[in-house]
């Protein structure tokens, strides 16, 4: 499976004081949808390499639908790169509103915990290959940055 998608409602037991969602929280989300993709491709156990480049553009309220894609971009010997976006659907019904969209690469491991092989996928299609372009460019630059 190269992508997955998790939607649930913004529930009272996730919302602080404020009555929004901590960035902190969608993150979490982010790596769940992320970890599951990822897994689901390696057919195995993974661990998280990077989650990067998450701007916030638009705040979850208490009630919405919260829409979280993971999507493999491309692969390496054991690594999954994959662009995660969280999209909430107001409780108005209006169209969903993007929230973040970051970069996400697992590593699949062995029961030793060290990198295993994985099988390969490479981007067929103009937009699969823009995709990839993209999430190597963000992977690239936020490995530069440490």
């Amino acid at each position: 499976m190269h992508s997955i998608t998790l939607r649930f409602l913004a529930q009272q037991s996730t919302l602080p004081v404020s009555g929004r969602i901590h960035g902190g929280t969608v993150l979490r989300w982010v790596d769940e949808a992320g970890f599951a993709c990822a897994t689901a491709w390696a057919r195995g156990a993974c661990v998280t390499a990077l989650v990067g480049s998450a701007n916030f553009e638009q705040p979850i309220h208490l009630g919405d639908l919260v829409e979280v894609q993971a999507q493999l971009a491309y692969t390496g010997q054991s690594s999954m790169n994959l662009i995660v976006e969280v999209r909430r659907h107001p409780v108005t019904g209006s169209e969903p509103v993007r929230v973040t969209r970051c970069v996400a690469v697992y590593t699949a491991v062995d029961e030793q915990g060290q990198p295993r092989a994985i099988d390969r996928w490479s981007p067929e299609t103009p937009g699969d290959i823009a995709l990839a372009q993209r999430v190597r460019a963000h992977i690239e630059a936020a490995r530069a940055a440490l």
